[in-house]
């Protein structure tokens, strides 16, 4: 695959590392002589200085037979007439861009991005996609993660393991016997800086970070069994009116009547925008680091904090201090990978990476085969990939312990006619099943290769 990637920052810079460690073909544009030069210093890729919107450079980058460009530059526009010209002028067939403004995502203009007027197969928001991740965290209360799969039948779950938890230093393979009720499949374990993809004899320990697939209706006494039985979210703080917090507010609002949110931004002129946006939100004009706001606020009676300001440092310090005076949990957004280590160690219970998110979203569109979802979950951890079974892939047919599925590969659930098998090695994969799987980073050129097409049909 031939991929142009413009824009060298954090989630061109990301893409760009991901698509290449696959060996693919990439591009990547950018203006800054900087970026361009840490791209080419840092990953097995093209770098190239120049407008990404400019013909002459989107031609020289090969645009000509290239097989998707991803446009993640910090200008809407310049992403937007990128497209247009590797459509108009190149022909070329898959284009994805990164809109960020608001004014161009409101939907009487959904018919912007059309083929007929700005040709742009795939829209992606951060700010949304962020607001979304969010608050499936917010309808899970207790979990790290929840990813909606096959239409919510099935959910990809995250969570903590501390001392307490009922079922740390027992080997997964002795976890249906002692507790039968129990219908979930561990697809990834989070030790420290390890990534562990487990196999029957691994056994959770406390302080590890747990990824499980379960039947949706199974969800709340699966969490249970983890020792998570936290109360249903009534009341939230989010500390910062930017995009992500007025749409993650908005959203609230509109969908979830039983939470009631307060909101506190610094900026007056955006807290004033902010309130006469909202109905029944109350947004307060202060600093989130100041304690008489958050007394104001009145924190202590606040189940949840989301912090989401553009400052990193200012997100993580927040959170902290909301806990301090009384707040139950905190939603933290960080871009930077750095504070990872030091973040699990302060006491924050959720992490949110935008980047991440944005690069999920991006993957489904880049993966191939029938694929109706891909998320990332994490740095170096691996993909969770839901998709169709075709009539040709190596899946269909066998039992899959007859399968010899690659190390670091597990099929974590079967949706079939709207029913949820949670599979084991006896299952028979079937035409058209929906299929949850989880690939470690390596895996996941032969994961696509599984789902399209078997041996004998090359």
């Amino acid at each position: 695959m031939k991929v142009i990637v413009c824009g060298a920052g954090q989630v061109g810079f990301h893409i760009a590392r991901y698509l290449s460690a696959e060996r693919a073909d990439v591009t990547v544009i950018d203006q800054s002589p900087a970026l361009i030069q840490k791209v080419q210093d840092s990953l097995d890729v093209k770098g190239l200085l120049g407008h990404a919107s400019y013909p002459d450079v989107l031609e020289e980058a090969g645009a000509s037979d290239a097989d998707l460009l991803i446009a993640v530059t910090f200008a809407d526009e310049v992403n937007m007439v990128a497209c247009q010209v590797a459509h108009s002028l190149f022909n070329l067939p898959t284009k994805i861009a990164r809109i960020r403004h608001r004014s161009y995502l409101k939907t009487k203009w959904q018919d912007l991005f059309s083929r007929d007027h700005m040709p742009i197969d795939h829209i992606i928001s951060p700010e949304i996609e962020v607001a979304k991740a969010i608050k499936r965290r917010l309808t899970m209360s207790g979990a790290i993660d929840m990813i909606p799969l096959a239409e919510d039948k099935v959910r990809l779950i995250g969570v903590h393991c501390d001392e307490t938890c009922p079922i740390i230093n027992t080997p997964l393979r002795q976890l249906a016997a002692l507790f039968p009720d129990l219908n979930i499949v561990v697809i990834g374990i989070q030790r420290g800086d390890r990534c562990i993809t487990p196999s029957p004899n691994d056994q959770m320990l406390a302080g590890d970070e747990v990824f499980f697939v379960a039947e949706t209706t199974h969800a709340s006494r699966a969490m249970a069994a983890f020792g998570h039985e936290e109360k249903d979210v009534r009341r939230i703080m989010i500390l910062g009116g930017g995009n992500i917090g007025l749409t993650l507010a908005e959203s609230l609002e509109q969908e979830e009547a039983s939470i009631t949110a307060k909101v506190i931004e610094n900026e007056r002129d955006r807290a004033q925008f902010v309130a006469q946006s909202l109905t029944r939100t109350v947004v307060l004009n202060g600093d989130a680091l100041d304690p008489e706001i958050l007394d104001e606020g009145n924190v202590g009676a606040t189940e949840t904090v989301v912090a989401v300001s553009n400052d990193d440092k200012v997100n993580i310090l927040s959170s902290l201090l909301a806990k301090q005076y009384g707040a139950k949990r905190a939603v933290t957004l960080v871009n930077e990978t750095n504070y990872a280590p030091l973040i699990r160690s302060l006491g924050i219970d959720v992490v949110v990476s935008p980047r991440a998110t944005t690069v999920s979203t991006i993957l489904q569109h880049v993966r191939r085969g029938r694929i109706r979802s891909v998320h990332s979950l994490g740095e170096n951890f691996g993909e969770v990939i839901e998709a169709d079974a075709l009539e040709t892939s190596h899946l269909v047919g066998t039992p899959l312990r007859d399968i010899n599925l690659p190390e670091g590969v597990i099929v974590a659930a079967i949706v079939r006619a709207g029913t949820v098998i949670i599979p084991d090695g006896d299952t028979i994969v079937l035409v058209n099943d929906r299929v949850v799987i989880f690939a470690a980073p390596e895996m996941i050129k032969k994961v696509e290769k599984i789902l399209r097409v078997r041996p004998e049909f090359f």
